[in-house]
């Protein structure tokens, strides 16, 4: 069964036709106001109308015929602007009566939206169980086959909203707006932004994290704006639901220029107003995505820091543990600013060292598998503060496991290979030699990842090579070698594209991009999912992994709670002298 088309219809001033008056014409009649349109209803002047229906006729917001329905009312009771033709027509009385069933087949023929009510066969549109905050809009639909579960849904996800979240769709549309304006008369252009989303993408473009030069002209024109779709896709809806105009306004100043990236200073009041006698810094690793997979370590420090810094990409879920008087900033990276950013958390980290704080600086991963741990360890130890190192689960191992991918396999693979994919200030580092018992993993991998194929595969150009085109090349990797996109691993929303070094450029291309995500290469990516047919690949969706753990006896954040190494975690790793 194809997909529907959703869509959010603006129909303001257009003409619902509503045959009945029962307690669903007057719901349908409500929904029509609350769009902007005018109803009208058509029923026997003795046929018994809904109370709330009646209030709405006797106060002139619905005009009501009082006579059966017409064929010719379809074509004489619209809007002047389309010659009188209806723009939607609801029928309330359901599909059993012979005149629904002709009044959608008449629907279809003038190509008039129709719905019929507990007739799917007989709409060629349903209407979704919504939630509206502001200019937010939320829509479930089951397709005719529940509409009780669809309103289910609408407040499941509802609730699970920040308070007042509409307010802050508001003020980043404002935002968006405000960029657009300031940055046209800075730039003079009038073109299109090549890096702009669609509202509705499901997915983001492969390039959204690409690599951006000192000198690119389109990145300069949109870096805010790229700023503002980095921080809509990567902090947490807590965080925000809870942003101000001010802090608007001092985020965009701050990227005025490419390079006046000046950091706020910390106010010792902000934080809570406790003070450490003796200042701490814990470098630690979130893991891979899921709270699930914290160490205990690493969460006791995210309740007990006075300032937390973290990486962008640090899971949304993870970072909702932290408490709410704790300060948290997020860096603010994206392709083309990563090192402003750097040396922005730095500064912050050792301002709020000098003043006595706790502070966390949150990696995701393992803090010292590419995540810059020990250069950031040396930057605060020559500062005068050494900092505690707090392990985390490496996507490089746990996001294959995630994907049924096992990087060892007896006959298959011996040896796994982690390397990464962007070298220092975005160049291209030389490519792993094949080995076919060899499984190799690529983080920071997936903005660069034709030009990574194409090394392999021994495709690239001598330009795109660079130093490297002087080097014999070494035996290119066979293009049926079997490989894994494992996007978001451990996360609800986690996504695995299977496919080959042949396909999986394309595959990418279309499916869209989903970071962070890495790329896995080798034979071991067939061992659990072997391909079925000539697929030039597949997507899987989801991730359920521990779902039967949280429902055992005691659940993982019960164990957490539970714990009883508190004490030593108390006095070892956080002291309080």
């Amino acid at each position: 069964m194809p997909s529907p088309l959703l869509t959010a219809l603006d129909c303001e001033g257009h003409v619902h036709l509503i045959v009945g008056t029962n307690p669903l014409a007057s719901t349908r009649c409500a929904k029509s106001l609350g769009t902007g349109a005018t109803p009208i209803v058509i029923a026997p002047a003795d046929a018994t109308v809904h109370y709330v229906l009646k209030n709405r006729i006797d106060d002139g917001e619905v005009k009501w015929l009082k006579r059966d329905f017409e064929d010719t009312d379809m074509t004489t009771l619209g809007r002047d602007e389309v010659d009188n033709v209806v723009d939607a027509v609801f029928v309330t009385s359901g599909g059993k009566h012979s005149f629904s069933t002709h009044i959608s087949n008449l629907c279809r023929r003038k190509r008039i939206p129709v719905n019929v009510v507990d007739a799917p066969n007989l709409c060629t549109f349903t209407l979704l169980a919504t939630h509206s905050d502001g200019p937010l809009h939320i829509g479930v639909t089951t397709s005719g086959k529940g509409c009780k579960l669809a309103s289910r849904i609408r407040r499941e996800i509802a609730s699970s909203l920040p308070p007042k979240f509409g307010e802050a769709v508001e003020r980043l549309g404002t935002t968006r707006s405000r960029i657009w304006e300031e940055d046209y008369r800075t730039y003079q252009s009038d073109e299109t932004p090549k890096d702009v989303e669609d509202d509705d993408a499901h997915a983001q473009r492969p390039n959204f994290n690409r690599l951006i030069s000192d000198f690119d002209h389109d990145a300069a024109r949109t870096r805010r704006m790229r700023w503002l779709s980095q921080i809509c896709e990567y902090w947490p809806l807590s965080r925000l639901a809870s942003i101000t105009d001010a802090d608007i306004d001092i985020i965009l100043q701050s990227y005025a220029t490419s390079h006046d990236l000046v950091p706020p200073s910390l106010d010792a009041a902000s934080i809570d107003g406790r003070h450490q006698p003796k200042p701490h810094i814990f470098l630690a690793g979130s893991g891979p995505g899921s709270p699930s997979l914290l160490t205990l370590a690493t969460h006791r420090a995210i309740q007990n820091a006075s300032i937390i810094l973290a990486d962008k990409l640090v899971p949304a879920a993870v970072l909702d543990l932290i408490p709410r008087r704790t300060q948290v900033h997020i860096a603010r990276k994206f392709p083309g600013n990563a090192e402003v950013a750097q040396e922005e958390l730095l500064s912050l980290g050792l301002e709020a060292l000098r003043k006595g704080h706790t502070v966390l600086r949150l990696k995701q991963g393992d803090p010292y598998i590419y995540g810059r741990g020990a250069e950031e360890f040396a930057y605060f130890q020559d500062k005068g503060f050494t900092p505690i190192v707090l392990p985390g689960i490496t996507s490089a191992l746990s996001a294959p496991l995630f994907a049924a991918i096992p990087p060892t396999h007896r006959n298959v693979a011996d040896q796994v290979l982690v390397c990464t994919g962007t070298g220092r200030k975005g160049a291209a580092p030389e490519p792993p030699l094949y080995v076919p018992t060899q499984t190799v993993v690529f983080l920071m991998a997936l903005h660069r990842l034709s030009s990574l194929i194409d090394a392999l595969t021994g495709s690239a150009s001598k330009l795109e090579l660079g130093d490297q085109a002087q080097k014999p090349r070494p035996e290119p990797w066979p293009r049926a070698t079997p490989c894994a996109v494992v996007e978001r691993a451990s996360c609800p929303d986690q996504r695995v594209i299977r496919s080959t070094l042949q396909h999986v450029c394309a595959a990418v291309e279309e499916e869209g991009s989903r970071p962070p995500g890495l790329l896995v290469v080798g034979w071991s990516c067939e061992v659990l999912k072997k391909p079925e047919g000539p697929t030039r690949w597949i997507v899987e969706e989801g991730f359920a992994g521990f779902d039967t753990l949280d429902q055992g006896p005691v659940a993982v954040d019960e164990v957490i709670k539970a714990s009883q190494v508190e004490d030593v975690l108390n006095s070892s790793l956080l002291p309080n002298d």
